[in-house]
C-alpha cells in the first residue's frame, strides 16, 4: 500500500491557565476520576503557569522529523494532531483531507502495547476520520517500538549520564529505578490477546536499558501518575513508596529513568522532578532523574525507519529490534496481533 503523509499523534496538553480544566475534562471523560484528584492535577499544571511542556516538545519533534526526512530524501509531509488538546486530531485529519492526502502513517508518542498506550490511539484515529467523513484519509498506526534501538539507546545514554553525576564511591549502594504510568490492574491483565503486554514490554525495556547503561547495578520497575478511584487496584509500587523502601534497605543513591515516556512532559517534571525528588530529599537519598529521548537523533531516525518499513513491505531484512518478546503490529481488536512476515 502507498502512503502520502505521516501524522504525529500525541496526548496534548494545555498552553494557558484557562485551558487546564477543559483539557482535564477531555482527558478524564468517562473515567469517574474523583473531583479532588482532578483539582489536585489541575494544581500541578498551574504550578507551571498552566502550560504543559508536551505541545512544545511535539513541535520540536515535528521539526526534527521533517528535517530528518528531508536529509534522507523521504518526500512525505508530516502533520501533527492530539488526543486531548489543540491541535485536535480531527482538525488535523480535516486539514489532511483538504490537502489531498489519501493515506497516511501515524506515529504515536507511546512505545508500548495496552489500551491507553495503543488501542485508544486507534480509536482516536477512527473517531477523527468519522468526524471528517467517508473521504477522510486512511491512517495506519506504525508499530510499537519499546525495544527499538532508537528508543532504548537514548534512554540508556541518559541513565549513563545521570550515573556520572553521582558519587562513584557510593556505586555499590546505588539503584536504578525505571518508571512508567500506572494503570488499573484489570487493564494491565487484559493488555494484548494473551494479557500482560504492557508490563512485559516495559520489563524488557528496563532490562535492555540497564544492560547497556549499568549492568553491574540492580534495578526495579515501578509506577507513577496514578489517577483513578482509590478503591480500584492499580499497578504498584508507586515510585515514592519504592524510594522509602530502598532507603530502608540501605540504598544511598538512585537514578530514576522514566522509560514509559518519550519526552519530559508534565507527568515527568511534576511526578518525578518535583514529588519524587522531594521524597528522596526527605529520605537523604542522592537522586538524579535521567532524561527521555525527546529529539535525540537516534529517536528521530527511528521514526524514519518505522516509516520506511511500511513503505517497503517486500523488504525481508530483519526489523531493528533488541528484545526477545514477539514483534507486534497493532490491531483494534486485541491491541496487537502478531506480525506476519515473508
Amino acid at each position: 500500500m502507498s502512503y502520502d503523509a505521516v501524522v504525529l499523534i500525541s496526548f496534548g496538553g494545555p498552553e494557558r491557565p484557562e485551558d487546564v480544566l477543559p483539557f482535564l475534562a477531555n482527558v478524564t471523560r468517562g473515567r469517574n476520576v474523583p473531583p479532588n484528584r482532578l483539582a489536585e492535577v489541575a494544581e500541578h499544571y498551574q504550578h507551571f503557569g498552566g502550560v504543559s511542556p508536551i505541545n512544545q516538545q511535539c513541535r520540536d519533534l515535528l521539526a526534527a522529523i521533517r528535517s530528518d526526512f528531508a536529509a534522507h530524501g523521504l518526500d512525505l509531509p508530516v502533520y501533527w494532531g492530539n488526543r486531548n488538546w489543540h491541535p485536535m486530531l480531527a482538525d488535523t485529519v480535516a486539514q489532511m483531507h483538504h490537502d489531498g492526502i489519501r493515506s497516511a502513517l501515524g506515529f504515536v508518542t507511546s512505545a508500548y502495547g495496552g489500551y491507553s498506550s495503543c488501542r485508544q490511539y486507534l480509536e482516536d484515529i477512527a473517531t477523527a476520520r468519522s468526524a471528517v467523513g467517508p473521504d477522510a484519509p486512511k491512517i495506519d498506526k506504525l508499530r510499537q517500538y519499546w525495544d527499538h534501538p532508537g528508543f532504548v539507546e537514548p534512554h540508556a545514554a541518559a541513565v549513563s549520564a545521570a550515573l556520572a553525576t553521582l558519587d562513584a564511591d557510593r556505586r555499590e549502594s546505588t539503584r536504578l529505578v525505571f518508571t512508567a504510568h500506572s494503570i488499573p490492574v484489570s487493564m494491565a491483565a487484559s493488555a494484548g490477546p494473551e494479557g500482560g503486554r504492557y508490563e512485559a514490554q516495559l520489563r524488557e525495556t528496563a532490562g535492555l536499558v540497564a544492560e547497556r547503561a549499568a549492568p553491574d547495578l540492580p534495578y526495579d520497575l515501578v509506577w507513577q501518575s496514578r489517577s483513578g478511584p482509590p478503591q480500584v487496584p492499580w499497578l504498584e509500587p508507586d515510585v515514592n513508596d519504592h524510594l522509602r523502601a530502598l532507603a530502608a534497605e540501605g540504598v544511598t543513591s538512585v537514578v530514576v529513568s522514566p522509560i514509559g515516556f518519550v519526552s519530559d512532559h508534565l507527568e515527568v517534571v511534576w511526578d518525578l522532578d518535583t514529588e519524587a525528588a522531594a521524597t528522596a530529599k526527605q529520605l537523604g537519598l542522592d537522586f538524579v532523574r535521567a532524561g527521555t529521548p525527546g529529539t535525540d537523533p537516534g529517536f528521530v531516525s527511528m521514526v524514519r525507519e518505522l516509516v520506511t518499513e511500511r513503505l517497503n513491505p517486500a523488504d525481508t531484512a530483519p526489523r531493528r529490534r533488541l528484545g526477545t518478546l514477539p514483534a507486534w503490529d497493532t490491531c483494534p481488536d486485541g491491541c496487537c496481533l502478531p506480525v506476519r512476515r515473508p
